[in-house]
Order: C-alpha cells, then sequence, then structure tokens
C-alpha cells in the first residue's frame, strides 16, 4: 500500500451540500477500490491564479489516503468524467512527506482542540 496526497477544485456555483455530496463521491471511489482515507480537509472557496474555464474561485478539497497504484487511475478517470471538478493533482507521498503529514495534522488537532 502506497501512501497518496490529491487536491481537487471543484466549481464554485455548488452550494456546501453539493460540496459534501463530490467528496463523499470521491471517498467512495476510493473506498470501493481498496484505498483508506486518512484525512479530509475542506480548504473552502479561494481564488484561483489564474482563469480556468472563466472561473476565478473555486472549493478546494484536499484528502490523503493510502492505496494500491491502480486506484489512482480510476480516481483520476472518474476526476475528468465529473463536470464539477475543474482540476485535480495526485501525489504519491515518499516516508518525509508521510511524517510531514502526520505532524501536519497533529498540529492541526492539538489547536482546534486548544480553541
Amino acid at each position: 500500500m502506497n501512501n497518496y496526497e490529491t487536491v481537487f477544485i471543484a466549481t464554485p456555483v455548488l452550494s456546501d451540500v453539493q460540496v459534501e455530496e463530490v467528496v463523499s463521491k470521491f471517498q467512495g471511489v476510493i473506498t470501493e477500490n481498496g484505498g483508506q482515507i486518512v484525512n479530509v480537509e475542506n480548504w473552502g472557496l479561494k481564488k484561483l491564479a489564474y482563469t480556468i474555464q472563466k472561473k476565478t474561485t473555486g472549493f478546494y478539497i484536499f484528502m490523503e489516503f493510502t492505496g494500491e497504484g491502480s486506484l489512482i487511475q480510476t480516481l483520476e478517470t472518474q476526476y475528468r468524467r465529473d463536470e464539477r471538478i475543474i482540476r485535480f493533482l495526485t501525489f504519491k507521498q515518499d516516508k518525509y512527506a508521510v511524517e510531514y503529514a502526520e505532524k501536519r495534522r497533529n498540529k492541526l488537532a492539538n489547536k482546534t482542540k486548544e480553541e
């Protein structure tokens, strides 16, 4: 099993319920193909660095997961087929990235506990 992280940008015309629906769809794609979700973060509506499909903003979603290499092709095919997704990027994490991601998650968890 390899560790991966993916970020995708959903179109800004979606409601909060529709964004959650998109996130759950792709979580389902991962789990149905033998992957396990490690972390999901909704980064919210952000301004794009450049215009994509005449849009200047988008909902950013970050997911960390484990799975086999064949899962990535399936996931990215689903991204391409979904018209609500305007961009996506998936990385395979090396051992240093996995350690960093774990520290980052712990730091965020501690920060939310303090508030």
